[in-house]
């Protein structure tokens, strides 16, 4: 479970869906190329740029981000830089994870607000690993929902704290 799913506990607090969640080792920094640092070539955008700017996005219920809980991985991360595509796969770390839409909006927003224009960007959960994959991706695949969800201001700062570094 990645977000702030919450539900009362026999002691009258808040309980967490998956308040013990596995935690993974980060990957090393991309270490920058001599061809990307010269702004005369081209440099298309790759996978692990891709990766780069969505592993770090926070978790909207534990101290942690995407990567470390392991529902962000490279190998999930596909980008054609020639036909401006970018498909990412995120697996929730419990199968009912009541925030797997959030977690995929900010993923898509991540995107959006990095990525030029002419990408079509497509964030969807990894198959077989959540109770209600379909009905997920359907939201996350549908540009209205996806814009009304941002003109909701509580879902938009909800978005931004998942986007902001670690405090």
């Amino acid at each position: 479970m990645v977000g702030p799913a919450l539900a009362p506990s026999s002691a009258g607090g808040v309980a967490l869906e998956n308040a013990n969640p596995l935690i993974y080792r980060r990957q090393g920094e991309r270490p920058v190329t001599a061809r990307e640092e010269d702004d005369e070539l081209p440099d298309a955008i790759d996978d692990r740029e891709i990766f780069d700017l969505i592993r770090s996005i926070n978790d909207p219920e534990h101290p942690l981000t995407l990567e470390e809980l392991n529902v962000v991985e490279q190998v999930r991360v596909k980008v054609n830089d020639a036909e401006s595509t970018v498909s990412v796969e995120f697996t929730p770390t419990i199968p009912h994870c009541s925030m797997a839409t959030l977690i995929g909006l900010s993923i898509k927003v991540k995107l959006i607000r990095s990525l030029p224009e002419r990408f079509k960007v497509d964030v969807h959960i990894t198959p077989g690993t959540h109770a209600s994959e379909h009905a997920v991706n359907k939201q996350l695949a549908d540009k209205e929902r996806v814009a009304a969800a941002l003109e909701n201001a509580h879902l938009l700062e909800v978005v931004n704290q998942c986007l902001s570094g670690r405090p």
